[in-house]
């Protein structure tokens, strides 16, 4: 990459072609950078790099960071087997299952999170040396798939029942194959760094393998049983779904009072009940009160009529599970459509009634009622009720409602025949897992959430009555009771033999029609990709049990303890040694992305105008197991450190000798910063950003080794933006531009390609893109940064001198807000005594290039003494830090008579100003009748004039002592 000898001077914003005149304030930091003006450069400073693999091939560096570069970079990565797992170093292995999104899922920040992170990881450990996979895939979802080619579908006017199971398995299969690579196109576009060639679906042979394999391992431990109970049914969907399916939001509706006739009592005899489902009453078995409420003691032992049931008696029962505050303190039992009645029926002994038909509509137990769908029953009962004097009243209420995550439709309670996995003894293995260190969990305070889910755990319901997915490996036997005469196989040619053999000749079977729940596939997800039941499988023998698993701490429950029961179950080991989990992204003002808030941030969208880095950087930046609040704001700012590592990118390249003038990196190479010896011969700047440097190295080694990823952005931003460009770019300009020393110039090119290079390093795994891209334009590259050798740790660091440069720092901090105090014109270079003792006096004045470069002083007019000058009255008195000093002469620096007239001019106003508040104040009239934030921000306006007149006054006073003392 060669470079022009045009000048430039990088800044704390961008990169600016170089203007004498020009004299920046950077807000960040409240310190005002100088731009001084310099000779061309000598040739040896003129950066010849160019990578030679060919896709890195620009003749000179952008202005900028070129986003649609990324793409081009990924397929190089790729293609040249980056990202596949190398042995040669032959240390422990590293690797991640990604939580397989659905196949029919596009990019959202939730994927765009955890791919971040887990490429964070992998990147990381790639660099360490660590044979490092990362196993990508994808989820066939059952549910949401099937609804999809449905709808698509209904557009052609075909209903799934009209084509067939196999007929409809087949578009399906199609629709995948077409659509099924979207989801993990996009994920690629955020730099994924995964193993394609490894690439898993659910319903691949080999995971197909597996989880028959799992089901029947289950069942023949007597895990695995069939039985009607309770389950969250979705009427439009027609099958029962998970509790993660199943989405509760607070919604209005009405709260139905309705009364209930004790059975052989007089007319005033009865109990009101209040529900906000009264077509559920035909499903009633009791009334329940509660014990110690007197108002209904004595109906206990006796009977309720059910309205509208022609008299049907359920008994009036006490149990202390009823809130007798709550409503009417009188709760309707309906075991077959409520959880918490199901578990008290279940308790109690009472029968349990179903009123609902599969699709939602009242069956013959609702009487009259039956075939109506239940919003329709819901609205006729309750004018019937009415009519027969049995409605008491209906009243506005907020109910939370579960609604089908897919569907969008209110989910059913419904006792159904369903498969159920016993999951007590699998629990306590897991639980086990914890206790003993086995597995780690992220950030550690759900373990207590993990445990207790744990302890407190039901049977799993494992059937889904859908066409898509792993058909259940059971088989019934045609005339025979299908929950006592079943056969479980791997095949239905092996459930034939198996027929054949229990029931000879003339035997005829049919398959289960339901598919296992995906979950139940997704739980064996990181030892199936692996190559499990194959426990000799070359890839299972490598790399099982995984590293880490990653992933949002919503589904602790579904997914990740499930694994972690199945791994033990079915492998003796946990899967994975770590667990970390991330929060949910929120939108800047804390609110849950949705559609109908119409506050969704797209990722893709986002990566077309921040670049992927940034919001990578963004992403990274939450703490584990936070939400995250995302904000234009945040991807901006995270912009601009994308472009200051550019453009100081562009500095280091700049300011590198000729790749053709040998003796020039000769001398450049010969720099060994990893020797003490060698670090404390450094001028003061070099060794103090070398040292920083290897602090940081340090650090950000152990971070990215405890998953403390948002403490290693943070640190490596602060030292990037704040230790190495804002200062030690700047000072290295004192060598490379104005000392004749071509030593000195060449130490201040090794430090800045050293310091550089490892920032790089550093921030690649968050940022893989634009530090890819500026790799490559360094010289000498043999390696893509994406496989470079991790940076060494414990290497040598002075505190010493991190203390005397933080000294230096402190002093042209000071000089510099005097500057800007007195309207100093950038150009103006001003004299300074600095005093200070011997040993300060000493290693201070050696930076005297530097200290005259960062606070624009004359060379010739700094003096350093270990007292203060005999003129101590006409100078701006600073005190950079304890036994440090400073005096100004204030001629140097202000026409004083000028700055005297100007400053009175001004406090003149400034009274007048300050006055008029007050009188504002002091007005009662005002005070009390004008609205509360009027008053406040007045007296906050005031305040902050009496302020800025008392410094006023300060500072005039002691520009006029000056003239006397002058005079």
């Amino acid at each position: 990459m060669a470079f022009s000898n045009t000048s430039y001077l990088l800044s704390p914003s961008s990169l600016y072609r170089f203007n004498p005149a020009l004299f920046s304030h950077h807000r960040r930091h409240n310190i005002t950078y100088p731009r001084f003006p310099f000779r061309i450069l000598n040739p040896r400073f003129v950066a010849v790099a160019a990578s030679e693999n060919g896709v890195f091939t620009s003749s000179e560096i952008g202005k900028s960071f070129d986003f649609t570069s990324e793409e081009r970079i990924y397929n190089w990565w790729e293609s040249q087997g980056y990202f596949k797992p190398n042995f040669d170093r032959g240390n422990e292995s590293f690797v991640v299952t990604m939580p397989p999104p659905n196949v029919t899922g596009s990019l959202h920040m939730g994927h765009a999170m955890f791919v971040t992170l887990e490429d964070i990881m992998i990147r990381y450990n790639r660099m360490k040396g660590r044979p490092t996979l990362w196993l990508p895939g994808t989820d066939h979802a059952g549910i949401a798939t099937q609804l999809v080619v449905e709808r698509m579908l209904a557009a052609e006017g075909i209903k799934r029942v009209e084509l067939g199971r196999e007929e409809f398995t087949k578009r399906v299969w199609e629709w995948k194959e077409k659509y099924g690579g979207t989801i993990t196109n996009q994920i690629r576009r955020l730099g994924a760094s995964c193993d394609w060639t490894r690439e898993h679906f659910t319903l691949d042979e080999q995971l197909s393998r597996a989880v028959i394999e799992a089901f029947i391992k289950l069942h023949e431990k007597g895990l695995i049983y069939q039985g009607s109970y309770m389950v969250n049914w979705s009427p439009n969907l027609q099958t029962a779904v998970s509790d993660l399916e199943v989405e509760y939001s607070e919604e209005p509706g009405s709260l139905y009072h309705i009364k209930y006739r004790v059975a052989g009592g007089s007319r005033d005899d009865w109990l009101t009940i209040a529900t906000t489902r009264p077509e559920t009453l035909f499903g009633d078995t009791a009334v329940a009160v509660h014990p110690e409420d007197e108002r209904y003691a004595k109906y206990i032992g006796k009977s309720a009529i059910v309205p509208m049931t022609f008299g049907r008696h359920v008994p009036i029962i006490a149990d202390k599970y009823v809130d007798k505050d709550f409503g009417t303190g009188v709760l309707k039992i309906s075991p077959g459509h409520d959880h918490n009645d199901y578990l008290l029926a279940r308790k109690l002994g009472l029968p349990i009634l179903n009123v609902m038909n599969k699709d939602g509509t009242l069956n013959e137990v609702a009487g009259l009622y039956s075939g109506l769908d239940r919003f329709e029953a819901r609205k006729k009962l309750w004018s019937e009720l009415e009519e027969t004097g049995l409605a008491v009243k209906k009243e506005a209420h907020t109910s939370r409602v579960p609604r089908s995550q897919r569907g969008g439709e209110i989910i059913e309670p419904l006792v159904s025949k369903q498969w159920f996995v016993t999951m007590e003894p699998l629990a306590e293995k897991a639980l086990e897992a914890v206790r003993n260190g086995d597995l780690t969990i992220m950030p550690e305070r759900f373990e207590k959430i993990y445990n207790h889910w744990l302890s407190n755990i039901k049977d799993w319901c494992i059937s889904r009555q859908l066409w898509w997915g792993h058909r259940i490996p059971v088989w019934y036997i045609v005339g025979k009771d299908c929950e006592e005469d079943y056969i479980v196989a791997r095949s239905n040619d092996e459930a034939v033999r198996k027929a054949l053999q229990k029931y000879g000749k003339n035997v005829e079977i049919y398959q289960d029609p339901d598919v296992l729940d995906t979950w139940f596939s997704s739980s064996l997800w990181p030892f199936s990709t692996l190559g499990w039941p194959d426990v000799f499988a070359e890839d299972f023998k490598r790399f099982y049990p995984t590293s880490v698993l990653e992933t949002g701490h919503d589904i602790l429950f579904f997914w990740v303890a499930r694994m972690v029961m199945m791994g033990i179950e079915f492998t003796g080991t946990v899967p994975f040694t770590n667990v970390y989990l991330h929060g949910l992204i929120r939108d800047s003002q804390g609110r849950k992305m949705s559609k109908t808030l119409g506050n969704v941030i797209d990722p893709l969208d986002t990566i077309k105008e921040f670049g992927t880095d940034a919001l990578r950087f963004t992403l990274a930046l939450g703490t584990v197991g936070q939400d995250l609040n995302l904000s234009t704001e945040r991807l901006t700012s995270n912009k601009a450190f994308t472009n200051k590592l550019w453009n100081a990118g562009k500095f280091v390249l700049q300011n590198l000798p000729s790749r053709s003038d040998v003796s020039a990196w000769e001398r450049l190479l010969a720099h060994k910063f990893d020797d003490l010896e060698h670090l404390l011969g450094l001028p003061l700047p070099e060794h103090w950003v070398i040292s920083k440097l290897h602090i940081l190295i340090d650090s950000a080694t152990t971070n990215y080794d405890k998953f403390f990823f948002n403490d290693i952005a943070r640190e490596t931003y602060d030292f990037f933006w704040g230790d190495f460009a804002d200062w030690y770019i700047e000072a290295s300009k004192a060598h490379l531009y104005q000392s004749e020393d071509q030593a000195l110039a060449s130490t201040s090119q090794a430090v800045l390609l050293y310091a550089y290079e490892n920032i790089l390093k550093i921030l690649h795994p968050f940022m893989p893109f634009v530090t890819e891209e500026l790799w490559q334009a360094l010289p000498n590259r043999k390696e893509a940064l994406i496989v470079s050798p991790w940076p060494l740790t414990s290497l040598p660091r002075n505190l010493t001198a991190v203390k005397r440069f933080e000294n230096l720092q402190a002093l042209t901090r000071a000089i510099r807000n005097a500057r800007a105090e007195y309207s100093v014109e950038p150009a103006k270079r001003i004299s300074a005594s600095i005093v200070a003792n011997s040993d300060v006096i000493q290693y201070i004045s050696r930076e005297k290039d530097v200290l005259a470069l960062l606070s624009r002083l004359d060379m010739q007019s700094i003096k350093f003494t270990d007292s203060p000058p005999v003129d101590v009255n006409q100078c701006v008195h600073l005190v950079a830090g304890e036994g440090l000093e400073a005096y100004l002469p204030l001629a140097d620096m202000v026409d004083i008579s000028a700055e005297v007239q100007r400053l009175s001019k001004r406090l003149s106003k400034m009274q007048t100003e300050y006055a008029g508040l007050l009188a504002r104040l002091n007005s009662s009239n005002f005070v009390e009748k004008a609205p509360e934030e009027v008053v406040r921000g007045v007296r906050e306006k005031a305040a902050e004039a009496e302020e800025k007149l008392n410094l006023t006054k300060k500072r005039l006073s002691f520009l006029q002592s000056t003239i006397l003392v002058s005079d």
